[in-house]
């Protein structure tokens, strides 16, 4: 029974979808006007966590996350660069989804990717509807979201963070679609055309043309409902969203629809680097390159489960090699369970198995506690290791924990059945047999000329005091 913590509630309850077995996910995406940092991964990567379980737990998961491809930024630095928005837009759209995919975040998964620009008619629909209810109103060629007429029809404002309404400035309005929280001012919902060169749409109201583009909230309260419908189940984002983003596409939909835009938010905490913000002035801002010297891209993955999402995480390069020495050996484990030969049919592990496979369940569906999840496959793996080594582990239990490996990373991502079971070389299998034989013979030179064969192939090899070699995963070659 999965319980996950609401940011509307403000407290941990059980998962009930709308509709039996079928749930609706809307992740805020990325603005694509520069490489995504690490910070941005990491609410891509809790989003992803929380669809694989879903579908694991059985669920048919439409999967919403949005492309922002006109706001502030995007035209601010597309002039810039001297190039179209639509060019400027797409290469950092591309960029994009080369990273996820390093993240093993598969792009096909996706019920729809749907992109502002394409969705203006939406969006205006959206403010014609808000302007007939008179909570919008049209200022200088811009329109805005009236935040009192909002409070006066009845609905609160402020539903996902404690908002001092003390602090609300009637009548004063914010244009810009990114502002600090004490600013509880209307906001736009259509931004006037201010440059001749600058990218705008029409939009007619009552035989008169106001040409622009929409605000930044009003994009995600439209694309979710013309992809999902309101409310759908599941809302995702970092805690950066909450205010405004977040709380203006809730008063976006209430006030036009009357309804919700959604029954769950779930917000990740922010990434610090070596505890501090991280910033490009502190010389501390990361994009997904910048850690592969460090070590995999799915080892960022494994290091972003490994704390819980609503924690902050602290990145460090020690804690991104650390994260890499671990993935590697979970690689190492895989191996050695298919290299496992021994036959016979005692039963030395079944209740392991059951144990690990109870505490994997019991800990994800609580609240996407991955953290303890992974604690518990560290602790079997220890186990199961110890057997392999000690000879005391045959190839049908070996095969019942590969199995369960490759079983539950479907949850987490790590890319096991894609990355390890085609590399499983005969060659190497082989090379174990003769190594075998040749300790069995105490032929020293043959065990010394397959030691380099291994090193070659990017493994070691090694003897244990219980006669089974213990192989070592140097790195892919």
């Amino acid at each position: 029974m999965l319980k996950v913590y609401n940011t509307l509630t403000r407290k941990k309850e059980e998962f009930k979808p709308r509709k039996d077995k079928e749930v609706g996910i809307y992740t805020c995406g990325p603005t694509v006007y520069n490489h995504a940092h690490i910070g941005n991964l990491r609410a891509y990567v809790f989003a992803d966590t929380l669809f694989r379980y879903l579908k694991f737990a059985g669920y048919k998961v439409k999967w919403v996350m949005n492309i922002t491809d006109v706001d502030d930024k995007t035209i601010r630095d597309s002039k810039k660069a001297g190039v179209s928005l639509k060019e400027f837009t797409e290469k950092y759209e591309k960029l994009f989804f080369e990273d996820i995919e390093k993240l093993n975040i598969n792009k096909k998964e996706f019920f729809k990717i749907p992109k502002a620009t394409k969705y203006m008619k939406e969006m205006q629909e959206l403010v014609k509807v808000l302007l007939d209810k008179e909570i919008a109103y049209i200022k200088d060629g811009s329109i805005y979201f009236n935040i009192q007429k909002y409070i006066d029809s009845g609905h609160k404002y402020g539903k996902l963070l404690k908002i001092d309404m003390a602090n609300f400035k009637r009548g004063e309005r914010v244009e810009a679609d990114e502002y600090e929280k004490e600013n509880v001012q209307d906001f736009v919902l259509w931004k006037a055309k201010k440059e001749s060169n600058e990218p705008s749409w029409d939009f007619k109201i009552e035989g008169k043309n106001y040409p622009g583009r929409p605000g930044w909230h009003i994009e995600c309260s439209a694309m979710s409902r013309k992809n999902l419908g309101n409310p759908f189940d599941i809302h995702t984002g970092g805690v950066d969203l909450i205010f405004p983003h977040h709380e203006d596409e809730i008063a976006q939909t209430e006030g036009a629809y009357d309804v919700p835009i959604a029954n769950y938010f779930m917000h990740n905490e922010h990434l610090l680097v070596e505890n501090q913000k991280m910033s490009k002035s502190l010389g501390n801002f990361y994009v997904l390159e910048d850690i592969t010297k460090f070590g995999k891209p799915l080892a960022f993955r494994l290091l972003a489960l490994q704390t819980h999402y609503r924690e902050k995480l602290n990145f460090t390069k020690d804690s991104m090699l650390q994260a890499e020495v671990a993935l590697t050996r979970v690689y190492e484990f895989i191996r050695k369970l298919l290299w496992v030969e021994k036959t016979g049919q005692k039963d030395r592990v079944s209740f392991l198995l059951k144990k690990v496979e109870k505490e994997f369940s019991v800990a994800i569906a609580d609240d996407l506690s991955t953290p303890r999840a992974l604690a518990s496959l560290w602790e079997s793996i220890a186990k199961i290791n110890k057997l392999i080594d000690e000879g005391l582990l045959n190839k049908k239990e070996a095969n019942l924990f590969y199995d369960f490996f490759l079983k539950i990373d479907r949850v987490l991502g790590l890319g096991l059945d894609e990355v390890l079971q085609p590399k499983i070389d005969p060659t190497i299998v082989g090379l174990i047999n003769k190594y075998k034989k040749a300790t069995v013979n105490k032929d020293y030179e043959t065990k010394d000329k397959i030691r380099t064969e291994f090193n070659k192939l990017g493994y070691k090899i090694e003897d244990t005091k219980y006669g089974i070699p213990r192989i070592t995963f140097l790195g892919e070659k």
